[in-house]
């Protein structure tokens, strides 16, 4: 328990260094809202007589990001998948996204980014809060209007995420306070460098409350560092400050 914690402690320690990194001359910043519903469930409905089908889970998800001081639309992101409970703490899926994307991430004009996914979730209660960890690799395609237009190569991606609910029961018995980090790194280096190079990709680290509205729902609230890294690009780094707004919904 108490290694894992630790483990938790290091991840997050991590994810704040990389948020401020020393070549802060080439870093630009911008303050984002981002709204996101995810809802969760099993296919248990099919058939209640059989119990299997509740191993067999589906995900659905949907963000807008607003960027530019929050004044345009930037980012949205539409990520439905299925998955398996191998036990009741870890499920493997896999699944698709659709990421249209423009300013301040995009720096001529819009495009679509499309994602295949697969991820292991594993979660579990300890005497000091919720754990959970979620290890996603992505591969990115993107159109013909995207800055590596007429590459054949595919942007794979990995991604680490670790988050810890304390609960605050002296508040409220449904509060708790969220901290989390996610750290993003390249697998390899599309055929314009400028765009996407290997390496460490970007962190996001954030900071919050989150309430249990009831059994199936639970709102997030907070404050999310997103530093991106561009180590062999024209384009200075980014630094967004986001005010994230979430809903979770598990069925």
């Amino acid at each position: 328990m108490f290694k894992k914690a630790k483990l938790f402690v290091l991840m997050a320690a991590l994810g704040l260094i990389l948020s401020n990194p020393a070549k802060a001359d080439r870093t630009v910043e911008d303050f984002q809202v981002w709204g996101n519903i995810t809802a969760l469930g099993n296919f248990g409905f099919v058939n209640p007589q059989n119990p299997d089908l509740k191993k067999f889970r589906w995900w659905m998800e949907g963000q807008g990001r607003f960027g530019n001081d929050a004044t345009q639309f930037t980012q949205s992101l539409i990520r439905p998948g299925v998955g398996y409970a191998i036990t009741d703490k870890f499920v493997a899926w896999i699944g698709y996204a659709w990421a249209p994307t423009a300013e301040p991430l995009s720096v001529a004009h819009p495009f679509n980014e499309h994602r295949l996914w697969q991820q292991v979730t594993w979660a579990d209660n300890f005497s000091f809060g919720r754990l959970s960890a979620r290890s996603r690799f992505e591969q990115r395609f993107f159109d013909h209007n995207a800055p590596i237009s007429g590459s054949d190569d595919v942007a794979h991606r990995f991604r680490q995420l670790v988050k810890l609910a304390v609960p605050m029961p002296a508040i409220d018995p449904n509060l708790s306070f969220i901290v989390q980090s996610e750290l993003f790194i390249a697998m390899n280096t599309v055929d314009n460098p400028g765009f996407i190079s290997r390496g460490y990709d970007q962190n996001r680290a954030f900071v919050g409350l989150g309430y249990k509205v009831n059994q199936y729902a639970t709102v997030e609230l907070g404050y999310r560092n997103q530093f991106i890294n561009r180590p062999h690009s024209a384009r200075p780094d980014q630094m967004m400050h986001n005010f994230i707004a979430n809903l979770f919904l598990n069925f």
